[in-house]
């Protein structure tokens, strides 16, 4: 019996782009028999769930990740997938509150698994604690010097779950997807990515916006690719006690990420607009994907033209217009937010 079959599985950060998908995968495998959504719906939405909705199968508890609710759900799970955070630019204008939620919270959850005895608990980290590249491509091994307070917290989250491990045996598998991108990806706010928020502007007629020269380079997988990622992870007990990377081993640069967008979106006339450089912005990405191959065989399936042809397509079919997305997105989205007018 595999570690998800019949399991009652829970995914934080589960109505999130990510999650959501994970979700779908879980589900999908149909011998998962439950999945508790954990989500404060900050980030996350159950527009992303929606498909389930009625299924008995999914459950959703809306709470913060740092409150006992959250705590409370992990009562009675076999698998926890710990995906709930908020993101790199959100650190630069809030970087106590990002660590809270990045790095404590995912400490109390540890604990917490570890007093019900969750029999595994993957948690999700990020590239960025790599910071910029010192040598490419990057096994697990490569030196993390975080850019920001978000790579920052992300790596004290994983240092975290390898200290649940290595002290009490708590079954943790710590896991480092790359750059991911697919439908149900963030353009708003200070979680937007570059390429929705490229997508919408060029579906604006509007050039896309690269800060600084636009050869930063990213390694880009496609979300279903790592939805099966994570949920082939987990089921690896070889995995157990490891910190994995993942992506696609493919680097494309910020300049051509944007013409090709351009392209498909049927704008080859749209010359990119170069601004300032961002604040932590990671100069460049590249995954060796080796011990994930090696552990689980795990292969990712989408090209990344043909998953971005998609993306354009899933955003022209949004019940918002490209206008109405578009003034939803912040330019510099690491900058905080402006204060609300007062009234009287």
């Amino acid at each position: 019996m595999t570690p998800l079959a019949g399991a009652r599985v829970v995914v934080t950060g589960g109505a999130g782009f990510i999650g959501s998908h994970l979700v779908d995968e879980l589900v999908a495998r149909r011998d998962v028999e439950h999945v508790t959504v954990v989500d404060s719906l900050v980030n996350g939405s159950r527009e992303n769930l929606v498909r389930w909705c009625g299924d008995r199968r999914i459950g959703l508890i809306e709470a913060d990740i740092r409150s006992d609710d959250a705590l409370r759900a992990l009562e009675g799970a076999d698998v926890v997938f710990h995906l709930a955070c908020l993101g790199v630019r959100h650190s630069l204008h809030d970087p106590f509150t990002n660590h809270d939620v990045n790095a404590t919270a995912t400490l109390r959850l540890l604990e917490r698994a570890r007093a019900v005895e969750v029999g595994r608990f993957v948690h999700v980290s990020s590239s960025e604690v790599f910071g910029t590249a010192q040598r490419a491509p990057m096994d697990e091994q490569h030196p993390t010097w975080p850019e920001t307070v978000y790579g920052a917290a992300k790596l004290a989250g994983e240092a975290y779950a390898r200290a649940a491990y290595r002290t009490h045996g708590l079954p943790v598998i710590v896991v480092r997807p790359f750059n991911t991108y697919g439908p149900r990806s963030h353009f708003e706010g200070d979680s937007g990515e570059v390429l929705p928020r490229t997508i919408v502007r060029n579906l604006c007629g509007l050039p896309a916006l690269i800060y600084g020269d636009g050869r930063q380079t990213r390694d880009f997988m496609h979300v279903s690719d790592t939805a099966r990622g994570l949920a082939t992870l987990a089921e690896c007990d070889a995995a157990i006690g490891r910190t994995v990377n993942f992506g696609s081993g493919q680097e494309v640069t910020i300049e051509a990420l944007a013409r090709t967008v351009a392209w498909l979106v049927g704008r080859p006339d749209l010359d990119p607009v170069h601004l300032e450089a961002r604040p932590g912005d990671v100069r460049r990405l590249l995954v060796d994907a080796t011990l994930m191959r090696r552990l689980t065989g795990f292969v990712p399936a989408m090209p990344l033209h043909e998953g971005v042809a998609e993306l354009v397509e899933w955003f022209r079919t949004r019940p918002l217009t490209p206008a109405q997305m578009l003034q939803r997105i912040e330019d510099r989205n690491w900058q905080s937010p402006a204060p609300e007018e007062v009234t009287a």
